[in-house]
């Protein structure tokens, strides 16, 4: 009997936008950059928001996700509340910044910064 062993989904999936974005965010970073780091640390009305910040060294319990133009590190303690996650880069007239569809979130606050799970 053989056994086959499934693909391990993506912790977090990308769109297009925000692979151009953080290729963006990485052409501007600062000496020592490695990548970008999202996490989710507690604050905002409803518990956990979610943060976008430069990383000059990789923890060995973040996620690792390679873009095009630089690489994703995902906060190995918020990896729980993103899987299955889409990030997205969106700008409009007024707002430009990353949007994220999360099926794991239960409600998030009315200004939508801040989520619950």
């Amino acid at each position: 009997m053989v056994t086959t062993l499934r693909a391990r989904p993506a912790a977090l999936n990308l769109t297009a936008s925000a692979e151009a974005r953080i290729a963006e965010l990485m052409r501007k970073a600062p000496e020592g950059a490695i990548g970008v780091k999202l996490s989710t640390p507690r604050r905002g009305c409803s518990g956990l928001a979610y943060s976008v910040d430069y990383v000059e060294a990789a923890s060995t319990m973040d996620e690792r996700i390679e873009t095009p133009g630089g690489v994703l590190f995902v906060d190995g303690a918020s990896l729980l509340y993103l899987i299955g996650s889409t990030m997205d880069w969106v700008e409009d007239d007024f707002t430009a910044g990353f949007v994220f569809n999360n099926p794991n979130a239960k409600g998030a606050c009315g200004c939508g910064e801040s989520f619950t799970v």
